[in-house]
C-alpha cells in the first residue's frame, strides 16, 4: 500500500492497536505524525508543555489498559518529557513516546535541536530506538508497543527522523536544493547528487529485514498468559492457607491493575475472596465507594496482627515499612511481575511471579470463604476503621476563619457524582484528601505513584477527561503543585474538557514546612503567597471561584458542578486555615 507520508503509517499502526488519543505539543519535526494520527481517527490533544503530554498518555494507559501515546518535537521537546517518562517507568505504565529528530543524513552535524536523544531515554525506558528506513517504521512501532505491554509494563521511546515523515518527493527536492545540486555543474556536484539520491533510495525503498532476537520480555508475557505448573501449585497452597487462616489481609497495589481493560472482573474476584482488603495506588476505587471488605485506615495495625498477608502488585518499599511491619508469625505471600520486587527488602514465604490481578482471579476460583469465617477479625478491623473515621469527622468542622481542609474535603466527598474520577497532585492537602475522598470505581483514581512527582495534575486530568468524557473529573491540587500545570486550563478550554480543580491554598509548601520548621527552626524556601489562582484559570478561559467562607462551601461546589456539566473547566481557590491533622508526618 502506498502512503502519503510516514505520519500516515504511524497513524494507521496506532489505530490498529486500539489507540484512540495522542497527546502532543507541536513541532516541525513531528507535524506529519499529528496529521497521520488525526486522519486515522485518533484524537490529537495538544498541550502547553511536553511533560504534560506524557503525563496524559500515562493516565490513559492506567485507565484503559491500552498504551498511552505522546509525540514531542526534537531536542528540548524530548528533554522536557524526562520527569514524566521516569514517572511512567516507576509506575509501570505502558507509554509510547515518539520523539522527532533531525534528518538522518544530518545527524551529529549541528542541525537544529539535534542531540543524542537515545542516551537520555534508554536508562528510563524499556526500549529506545531510532528508525532509519520507511519500511521499518511500522514493525518498529509494533515491537515498541509489544515491549511496552509485556512483562513489567513501562515506557518506550521511538525516535523518528524528520525525513522519514514527509513525502519522498518533497524530501528529495529539499535535500537536493539544500545541497545546491539540483542542477549539478561539475563532477563533485554530480557525485554528491548521486550520493544523496542513493541515500534516499535506501531510506524510502529498502525492505525491512528484522534482525532483532526475541526479547526475554516476550517470555515473561507468555508466562502471564498461561499459569505455569509451579505457579499453579503455589496458588493451591495459598488457597489452603486461606482455609486455615484466622486473620488474613489482602494488600493491593498499582501493579495489580496494569494492562487492565476490565477492572470489574478483578473487583469481583476480590469480593468473592472476602478478605479484609487495603487498596493503594491505581487499585484505589477497585471496590467502589463503599464495600464491606474494604478498609482505608489502620493498615499497619492489621499487618501486625495478621496471620496471612497477601501482597498483590505492591513492592516491600517505604509504603510497607520496607517489609518489616508484619506480624513475625504471619505467612507472607507476594505476587508480582518483577523478580526484583518480589524480594526487595524481604523474602516472602511464598513468592508468585505473575500478574497480581490474574492471580486473585485464579485464587477466587479455588477458594470460597465459609459463611462468617472471619467475623471476629472483620469486627476488630471495623472497630479501628470506625474510630479513625470518627476522629476525622470530629475534626472536619468549620474553622473560625477561612476553611478547614478536612471540612472542605468532606464536602467534596459528598458532592462528587457516582461516576466521578479523582486526580490528585500535591503534598499536605492531597495527603489529607486520601483519608477522606473515596474513589467511585475501578480505574477512577490517579496519583503520581511511587515517584511522588508533583506536576502530574494537568496532564492526568486531560487523560482522565479523554478516557471518561461523560464523567465528572475532580482535580485535587495543593497550591504549590498547581503552578506546575495551571496553563493546561488553556488546553481544557480549547479541547472542550471540563475538570473541576480544587486548589487548597495555605500559602506554603506545607508538607515540607511541617517538618522543616519543627526540626530546623526555619521556613526558608517553603513560603508562598495566597495567590489568586482562580484568576489565573480565568485568564486561560476557564471559570474561577474563590472560597474563603465555610458557609458558602455547598453553594460553591454546586456552582462548580453545574459549570462543569455545561462544559466549563472550573478552579475553586480554597483559602485554607492551618491544621495539625498531619503533624509529625515526614516527606522523606
Amino acid at each position: 500500500m502506498a502512503y502519503e507520508h510516514g505520519g500516515m503509517i504511524i497513524g494507521e499502526a496506532l489505530a490498529q492497536r486500539g489507540v484512540q488519543s495522542m497527546y502532543t505539543l507541536c513541532g516541525g519535526h513531528i507535524s506529519p505524525i499529528l496529521v497521520g494520527a488525526k486522519r486515522n481517527g485518533i484524537r490529537v490533544i495538544d498541550v502547553r508543555d511536553e511533560v504534560t503530554a506524557v503525563f496524559a498518555a500515562d493516565a490513559t494507559a492506567r485507565m484503559t489498559g491500552v498504551p498511552g501515546v505522546a509525540a514531542v518535537t526534537a531536542g528540548p521537546g524530548v528533554t522536557n518529557t524526562i520527569t514524566a517518562v521516569k514517572n511512567a517507568q516507576m509506575a509501570q505504565s505502558p507509554v509510547l513516546i515518539f520523539g522527532g529528530a533531525t534528518a538522518t543524513i544530518l545527524k551529529g552535524r549541528g542541525s537544529l535541536q539535534d542531540i543524542d536523544q537515545l542516551s537520555l531515554m534508554k536508562p528510563i525506558t524499556k526500549y529506545a530506538t531510532s528508525v532509519k528506513t520507511l519500511s521499518s517504521l511500522k514493525p518498529t512501532i509494533d515491537k515498541a508497543l509489544d515491549i511496552a505491554e509485556s512483562g513489567i509494563p513501562g515506557p518506550v521511546f521511538v525516535e523518528v527522523p524528520v525525513d522519514l515523515l514527509y513525502p519522498e518527493q518533497m524530501i528529495t527536492e529539499q535535500f537536493l536544493k539544500e545541497a545546491g545540486v539540483e542542477n549539478p555543474k561539475n563532477i563533485e556536484q554530480r557525485a554528491l547528487k548521486l550520493f544523496l539520491q542513493g541515500h534516499l533510495l535506501r531510506q524510502f525503498h529498502q525492505p525491512h529485514i528484522p534482525v532483532d532476537l526475541p526479547s526475554p520480555l516476550d517470555q515473561v508475557k507468555k508466562v502471564t498468559a498461561r499459569i505455569s505448573d509451579s505457579e499453579e501449585a503455589k496458588l493451591t497452597k495459598v488457597a489452603k492457607l486461606l482455609q486455615k487462616s484466622q486473620k488474613p489481609v489482602l494488600v493491593m497495589g498499582s501493579q495489580s491493575m496494569v494492562n487492565c481493560r476490565d477492572g470489574e472482573a478483578i473487583a469481583e474476584a476480590v469480593r468473592n475472596l472476602g478478605i479484609p482488603t487495603w487498596l493503594g495506588g491505581v487499585a484505589r476505587g477497585l471496590l467502589g465507594r463503599e464495600s464491606n471488605i474494604q478498609f482505608r485506615h489502620k493498615r499497619s495495625a492489621a499487618l501486625k496482627e495478621a496471620d496471612l498477608v497477601i501482597v498483590a502488585g505492591f513492592p516491600f518499599d517505604f509504603r510497607l515499612g520496607y517489609g518489616r511491619g508484619f506480624n513475625s508469625k504471619a505467612t507472607i505471600v507476594s505476587v508480582n511481575l518483577s523478580t526484583t520486587e518480589l524480594t526487595k527488602n524481604r523474602r516472602p514465604d511464598i513468592g508468585v511471579q505473575m500478574h497480581a490481578g490474574k492471580f486473585l482471579q485464579e485464587l477466587a476460583y479455588q477458594f470460597q470463604p465459609k459463611a462468617n469465617q472471619w467475623n471476629e477479625w472483620f469486627a476488630a478491623c471495623r472497630k479501628r476503621e470506625e474510630q479513625r473515621d470518627n476522629e476525622i469527622i470530629n475534626q472536619a468542622v468549620p474553622a473560625p476563619k477561612l476553611i478547614n481542609p478536612l471540612h472542605i474535603l468532606s464536602k467534596v466527598e459528598d458532592a462528587m457524582s457516582d461516576d466521578a474520577v479523582l486526580v490528585v497532585d500535591g503534598g499536605d492537602f492531597v495527603a489529607t484528601a486520601s483519608y477522606i475522598l473515596r474513589p467511585r470505581g475501578p480505574l477512577r483514581w490517579l496519583d503520581p505513584g511511587v515517584f511522588g512527582t508533583l506536576g502530574v495534575g494537568g496532564g492526568f486530568a486531560i487523560g482522565a477527561a479523554a478516557c471518561y468524557p461523560d464523567s465528572e473529573i475532580w482535580l485535587i491540587y495543593g497550591d504549590g503543585s498547581s503552578a506546575y500545570s495551571l496553563a493546561e486550563f488553556d488546553t481544557y478550554v480549547r479541547h472542550g474538557l471540563a475538570p473541576i480543580a480544587v486548589v487548597g491554598t495555605d500559602a506554603s509548601w506545607a508538607q515540607i514546612a511541617r517538618e522543616q520548621v519543627d526540626m530546623l527552626g526555619d521556613d526558608i524556601g517553603t513560603v508562598l503567597l495566597r495567590t489568586d489562582y482562580h484568576k489565573v484559570a480565568e485568564g486561560y478561559g476557564g471559570v474561577g471561584l474563590l472560597l474563603d467562607d465555610h458557609t458558602k462551601i455547598d453553594e460553591t461546589l454546586a456552582e462548580a458542578k453545574k459549570l462543569s456539566a455545561n462544559g466549563n473547566p472550573v478552579l475553586i481557590n480554597v483559602q485554607l486555615a492551618g491544621t495539625d491533622f498531619r503533624k509529625g508526618s515526614m516527606s522523606i
